[in-house]
């Protein structure tokens, strides 16, 4: 396979992953915080009317998971640089 396709797919993998991250990250709320399988929501009680918080089970993507999606793209990027033309000796 020629080096030069190894390269750009590997790029275009690395821009994959960041826009994958990315919407992902969105798509589940943008947290700034780190990531949370249990999100609490309050609830008023029909009887009492006092506030108590549920814990609901739901996927919310933080910071932590925007970072591993784009250090695993940033590696992609970086390791298509192995996979360059060779310079021609003049």
């Amino acid at each position: 396979m020629n080096r030069l396709i190894i390269a750009r797919s590997l790029r275009t993998l690395a821009l994959l992953v960041t826009l994958g991250g990315l919407g992902v990250w969105f798509a589940t709320g943008a947290h700034r915080g780190w990531s949370q399988t249990l999100v609490p929501t309050m609830v008023v009680d029909e009887v009492t009317g006092l506030e108590a918080p549920v814990y609901e089970e739901r996927f919310v993507a933080g910071v932590d998971f925007l970072g591993a999606a784009l250090l695993g793209a940033g590696a992609l990027a970086g390791s298509s640089l192995f996979f360059r033309k060779p310079e021609s000796q003049n």
